[in-house]
């Protein structure tokens, strides 16, 4: 009888329990994929949900290197070579960055060190580019967004926004099949 009790509670409060303790993440992955003339992006992240919290400036700390997203560090991909706001990507696969300021300019970072945790940062020894980005002011998201509000022929814009704060970079693809 012990022998058939104990595999019986065992199942009954791991049923019970929540889900989170069922093994399904605070953090949902997505992913959001657009073609731009003849460039394929894709950007891999986790995001995570505010659920209540103050963000920038208590949660994500100000003048703090932030990787924007959860888990595993965001991966952007690019299939061809692209300008980031004028800034030249080579093809590849980065890891997106972000530091946050109270005031100003924030600075938004591509890193070559890939399939890496949300922390530690991999050093600016790795960077691929970096780039001052204004943030602006929106209608609220409660969960990390990273999207393509705006696509054109050979341009797009890529936006990053969690609660009512985003930035916003100007992506060019150049590339012309022979």
């Amino acid at each position: 009888m012990r022998r058939f009790f104990i595999p019986l509670v065992a199942l009954l409060l791991v049923t019970s329990a929540p889900l989170s303790a069922q093994g399904y993440p605070p953090s949902q992955r997505g992913t959001v994929a657009q073609r731009v003339a003849f460039t394929d992006i894709s950007i891999e992240y986790g995001r995570p949900t505010a659920r209540g919290r103050a963000l920038f400036g208590a949660l994500v700390p100000w003048d703090s290197i932030w990787h924007p997203g959860a888990d595993l560090a965001t991966q952007i991909t690019v299939s061809r070579d692209i300008t980031l706001d004028g800034a030249p990507v080579v093809k590849g696969t980065y890891t997106a960055w972000l530091i946050p300021r109270a005031t100003g300019s924030w600075t938004f970072i591509l890193n070559r060190t890939k399939k890496i945790q949300h922390t530690p940062y991999p050093g600016s020894a790795s960077d691929a580019l970096r780039l001052e980005v204004t943030p602006d002011q929106a209608t609220s998201v409660e969960t990390l967004t990273y999207q393509f509000p705006l696509v054109l022929r050979d341009e797009a814009t890529l936006r990053v926004q969690w609660g009512t704060t985003g930035i916003a970079m100007k992506i060019k693809a150049p590339y012309r099949p022979e």
